[in-house]
């Protein structure tokens, strides 16, 4: 007898299914707020122009989470939970490719070697009133610079590299429908009766791996934050050295045209003396050619200054059509003693520059990655939930029936237990604090050796003001009182004039090499010490 089917109801099933997949969805893209950042320019996708995070350990290709699945069944059908879901490996790449804020070092421009007839005023600024001062540049470099504007996204993307690693992992929805036959099943071909199963599957993080990753992440954002102030302190490093080749040009083109006035006197001088035939022909000569020497002299003048100050703009940003009007005002000489001891200096560069801070950071982020790599010896666990299971009974001639289920897939740490990449991140502690170490010794030289040139140069200055060039004033202002008297020719004295302006050459070299050192020191210790 022949009974018939009652109907199943697989479409609700489905309806189900539906809706717990749709719960599912909401509740993980409610994990977090979403960041919105603007791309940094020129910054292709994928690309990282920057050096590794300090105190990154990295993480060995073969980690405890390969990309597998969990089998096995905990219920009438099987989870299908990626092992690696718990682990937002991007996350800890992009924590390996941290930045480490690398600015090119601007070299010293040279400047000419033009003398004077007459040395400007020591105490008069160089510049017009309305120049920019060197503080003046210092704020205009943090606003406006673009190579810090660029480095300055690094601080969002660490943020957005914290809200990563603090996520959760994402809940596997599973939906199944077993023993379809081909066909149908009979007497003479039987078979076991239908099943349509949904169930959703959930990691347990047990052995809080999230949060040392989230740990991990902070860390590393203040190790960015602390590269990105030495990344100022090398660029405002970089500001000294332009802005002291604008000033050093400015003083080299006022020298210049100094020493084209007076050749320019003294020709009109002995030419009229020519007239009056009361001298040869051969000292005019050597004065006209001389002149022309001192006009070629102020065009190369002009043209250094015209290169230094374009590099200034640039580093500022100003429009290239407004370079050429940028002007500078700075007192370029300054024989103030240091304020501190060497030893004092040094302790005051231990504690605030940049680079060293963001080597203890790195030490730190070191430590935290120990944390992180002990933390994933046990893998997650899956909670495996299956609310709804229908067996289809028509073949039997009776109801069908549901039921539900409720499981556990555990990985068993037999074999790894992550024990390379813990290896491998205490190692790279080990190294970070042998890093550390070599860094403090390199910021104590530093410091040394510009308290050593910062003597050197000012006592340079110094000794050329009261000694080298008194003296050598004497001796010219004596071959002039010779000459105006008639007791020697004017070659005479313009062979003292040029021994005269080797000196001026050199004090003019003293003090901007003084103005250097002065910096030099600012930027060793990490603080503004001397204007």
């Amino acid at each position: 007898m022949n009974v018939p089917n009652k109907p199943s109801r697989p479409s609700s099933a489905w309806a189900v299914a539906v809706l717990l997949l749709a719960a599912t969805c909401s509740r993980a893209f409610g994990q977090g707020v979403d960041i919105d950042v603007l791309d940094p320019p020129g910054l292709a996708e994928g690309t990282n122009k920057l050096g590794p995070a300090l105190g990154a350990a990295g993480h060995a290709p073969f980690g405890p989470s390969s990309g597998g699945v969990v089998g096995g069944r905990a219920g009438p059908s099987v989870t299908r939970a990626p092992l690696n879901s718990a682990t937002p490996t991007a996350a800890l790449r992009r924590l390996e490719a941290q930045p480490d804020f690398k600015v090119r070092a601007i070299p010293e421009a040279a400047v000419p070697a033009y003398g004077a007839l007459e040395l400007p005023p020591a105490e008069v600024p160089i510049g017009p009133e309305n120049g920019y001062t060197l503080d003046d540049a210092v704020q205009l470099l943090v606003d406006r610079n673009l190579e810090l504007i660029a480095l300055r996204f690094e601080v969002p993307m660490a943020d957005a590299d914290v809200l990563t690693a603090g996520l959760r992992s994402n809940p596997v929805f599973y939906a199944d429908a077993q023993l379809i036959p081909y066909g149908s099943y009979s007497a003479l071909r039987p078979g076991g009766q239908q099943q349509y199963d949904v169930n959703v599957t959930h990691p347990l993080d047990v052995n809080l791996k999230r949060k040392a990753r989230a740990a991990a992440a902070r860390v590393a954002r203040s190790a960015v934050e602390a590269q990105l102030q030495d990344a100022v302190r090398n660029q405002i490093d970089n500001l000294y050295t332009v802005f002291v080749d604008v000033a050093a040009a400015e003083l080299t083109l006022e020298y210049s045209r100094k020493y084209q006035e007076g050749i320019t006197r003294l020709l009109a001088i002995n030419e009229d003396l020519l007239e009056k035939k009361q001298i040869p022909e051969d000292p005019v000569f050597t004065l006209r050619a001389q002149q022309d020497v001192s006009r070629v002299q102020v065009r190369e003048a002009e043209q250094a200054l015209a290169r230094n100050t374009r590099a200034l703009a640039r580093l500022l940003n100003f429009p290239r059509e407004q370079a050429a009007s940028l002007r500078i005002r700075d007192k370029l000489r300054d024989d103030r003693p240091i304020p501190m001891t060497e030893g004092e200096l040094i302790d005051m560069a231990l504690e605030r520059r940049p680079d060293l801070q963001a080597q203890r950071v790195g030490l730190q982020r070191a430590h935290a990655d120990v944390r992180v790599a002990q933390k994933e010896r046990l893998q997650d666990l899956y909670l495996l939930y299956q609310p709804y299971t229908f067996q289809d009974n028509r073949q039997s001639g009776v109801e069908g029936a549901y039921s539900w289920a409720l499981g556990v897939t555990a990985p068993m740490p037999i074999y790894n237990r992550n024990q390379g990449n813990i290896a491998r991140a205490k190692l790279n502690a080990t190294q970070t604090r042998v890093e550390l170490d070599h860094a403090v010794r390199l910021v104590q030289d530093d410091v040394a050796d510009a308290v050593q040139e910062f003597e050197l140069s000012r006592q340079a200055v110094i000794d050329t003001e009261t000694d080298v060039l008194p003296s050598a004033r004497r001796v010219r202002d004596a071959a002039y009182r010779r000459w105006q008297g008639g007791e020697t020719n004017i070659m005479e004295f313009l062979e003292s004039q040029r021994e005269f302006n080797e000196h001026v050459r050199a004090y003019r070299d003293a003090i901007v090499r003084h103005r250097r050192a002065v910096l030099d020191l600012n930027t060793a210790v990490g603080a503004r010490l001397l204007p």
